[in-house]
């Protein structure tokens, strides 16, 4: 069916509110001329904005059209991947929340430089450049295509309307527009998928019937404990291997860390990631409820046409239900081109973060304010334009874009393993840091690129469907490509190099980050661990003495660079220590210290002399 005028009308409306955020941020406050206020939001932001933009980038287009897919086709049990968020979003908060804000750093990537050095810092920023790059033409092209299959909607238009779009608020209204923006298009997310399930389970005879059919039809998956890494899903793959997958999203991404850093507080950046929690069980609930009302629907009614790809599943069902409602299916494309916006605006946002940050400034120290705050700008809207020449390069490459997308997911393991190396191994040096990295890479891609021409050839050779059942976040798309090369009939038990290029794509996460500290300890180990001076206090997780305290005192001195035991080093055990009854680190700060974090756009300042440092510890 086609687009009404009311259709459009409200699709419009989506771009025009999205744009005039970003103008109002422009022309307001500060109107963006400092590097703190455009990349940071002045360090202001409230838990609750922060926590519906965590949320906005984590729930891509491709996720509003993937989970539905998932659960027609194998049914409920990818839900069990909410067991995973209780502790993908706890670890963040606790562990990688207060090392990455105590140190007041802008890009991520800047605690690698304080925990190891300029080399590893710079591997760390090219490695996520190339990853969101990727990514960017993927995520926009990605649903215009799927929209232009079902709905005649003009593929291209599309593409450059919601790219220059995005484009236009991020690099005028900076994060504050951006997080603001993500709010908005959250609800406008919440609000489609709600009328799409209570219009779709009124047309079948309500949610109860919805349910009691797909029991019938076995679509309400039970538990499966079954431990086989090799199998595509059970609970252990998704509520274990999960974990990992949220720790590459919301520990360590910049994407997601700069939100964090955007709190006006340590304690707000905690609460946002607490609030993610109920907010990501709702969403996956909703998609889940999508798929099986999609199901019945399909079965009593018979979708026609019928889509050529899965991807094109919910559209079809959505246009089919929605086709008397005039209004719907704009509010359903809406939201849509929401989770659209909602990613790839973080992507630009966090890419110019990281370039700046990262490749910029340390070679250029004399830049001034007003020079780096337009050269941030010049950065996201450069981005923004070559997230549409991506998009370009995704339409030519085909059968090749899956391996696009799944090298994307490849990156988000190591990088992991990186953080994890830094902060809780305090013997790991910068030798062990890079070959750790270069190694989780390597791994990723044999076992990744392996999985792929494995799946295909069992396909028969025939070109698989990108972004068709599974849920891809700005940390990992990998589950992409495993859902979608999926063979739809049984295949023999896999022998020798097979049954490595069958792991399930949920484990990929673990795998490749345990590779990076695994590989990182031993060359530390061998070229000689970082010494005890060099190692600098606030780099390594407060937690790590609770870690330790069950290790015997010869390995967890090994462990700590053959120095001091953390848990008895002066800054550690300060931290259980009251000053006035404040505990260390809390308290307010000296008047050196005020001056030097109220200076804008600095990042973290080295002192001259040797530090001295008060580590809370951090209790779950």
């Amino acid at each position: 069916m086609e687009f009404t005028t009311i259709d459009y009308t409200i699709f419009v409306l989506l771009l025009v509110l999205s744009t005039a955020i970003g103008l109002f941020y422009a022309l307001s406050g500060d109107r963006q001329r400092t590097v703190q206020e455009f990349l940071l939001a002045n360090r202001d932001m409230g838990c609750l904005p922060v926590a519906l933009s965590l949320l906005a980038t984590f729930q891509s287009a491709v996720a509003i059209l993937g989970v539905p897919a998932e659960i027609y086709r194998f049914g409920t049990e990818y839900w069990f991947l909410g067991c995973s968020y209780f502790l993908g979003l706890l670890i963040p908060a606790h562990v990688f929340i207060p090392v990455f804000y105590r140190l007041r750093i802008t890009s991520t990537y800047e605690y690698l430089e304080l925990r190891f050095n300029k080399t590893v810092r710079v591997l760390g920023t090219v490695t996520f450049i190339f990853q969101m790059v990727i990514y960017m033409g993927v995520v926009l092209y990605a649903p215009a295509l799927a929209l232009n299959a079902v709905t005649g909607f003009d593929l291209w238009s599309a593409v450059l309307t919601m790219g220059l779009v995005c484009t236009l608020y991020t690099t005028l209204g900076g994060l504050k527009a951006v997080i603001w923006t993500d709010v908005f298009q959250t609800l406008v997310m919440l609000a489609g998928q709600l009328a799409v399930i209570v219009v779709g389970a009124q047309r079948v005879g309500g949610m109860a019937r919805v349910w009691h059919v797909a029991e019938q039809e076995g679509k309400i998956s039970g538990i499966d404990l079954d431990p086989n890494p090799l199998e595509r899903h059970t609970f252990w793959s998704l509520a274990m291997g999960g974990v990992f997958m949220m720790l590459s999203l919301y520990g360590v991404n910049q994407a997601q860390v700069q939100r964090y850093l955007s709190a006006r507080s340590e304690r707000e950046a905690k609460l946002s990631c607490y609030a993610v929690f109920p907010c990501q069980q709702i969403v996956l609930c909703l998609s889940c409820l999508t798929g099986l009302v999609m199901f019945v629907y399909d079965r009593e009614h018979s979708l026609t046409p019928r889509p050529a790809s899965s991807d094109q599943l919910v559209l079809f069902f959505v246009m089919d239900v929605l086709r008397d409602l005039p209004g719907l299916p704009g509010l359903f494309v809406a939201c849509l081109f929401s989770g659209c916006l909602s990613t790839i605006s973080s992507a630009f946002n966090s890419l110019a973060t990281v370039t700046m940050e990262d490749l910029v400034r340390p070679h250029l120290p004399g830049l001034s304010e007003s020079r780096a705050t337009l050269l941030s700008k010049l950065l996201a809207l450069g981005y923004g334009l070559l997230c549409l020449g991506m998009a370009y390069v995704s339409s030519m490459l085909g059968p090749v874009l899956q391996a696009a997308i799944s090298i994307f997911g490849m990156v988000g393991g190591p990088l992991l393993g990186l953080f994890c190396l830094g902060m809780f191994f305090p013997c790991a040096n910068p030798t062990g840091a890079a070959l750790g990295l270069v190694a989780g890479l390597a791994m990723a891609f044999w076992v990744g690129i392996g999985g792929l021409l494995k799946n295909m050839r069992q396909a028969g050779g025939a070109s698989p469907m990108p972004n068709s059942t599974a849920l891809p976040t700005v940390g990992n798309l990998t589950t992409i490509l495993a859902t979608t090369l999926l063979p739809p009939t049984p295949t023999p038990s896999p022998t020798g190099l097979q049954r490595f290029y069958s792991l399930s794509y949920m484990w990929y996460s673990a795998h490749n980050s345990t590779t990076v500290i695994v590989v990182g300890v031993l060359v530390s180990l061998l070229t000689g661990p970082t010494p005890p001076e060099a190692l600098d206090p606030r780099t390594i997780s407060p937690v790590v003495p609770r870690l330790l305290c069950c290790l015997s005192p010869t390995i967890r001195q090994r462990l700590c660079c053959g120095g001091g035991d953390p848990a008895q080093t002066p800054g550690h055990a300060d931290a259980t220590e009251k000053s006035n009854g404040i505990p260390n680190g809390l308290g307010p700060p000296g008047p050196g210290q005020r001056e030097e974090e109220e200076e804008e756009g600095q990042g973290y300042i080295r002192s001259a002399t040797a530090p001295s440092y008060a580590v809370q510890e951090t209790s779950f």
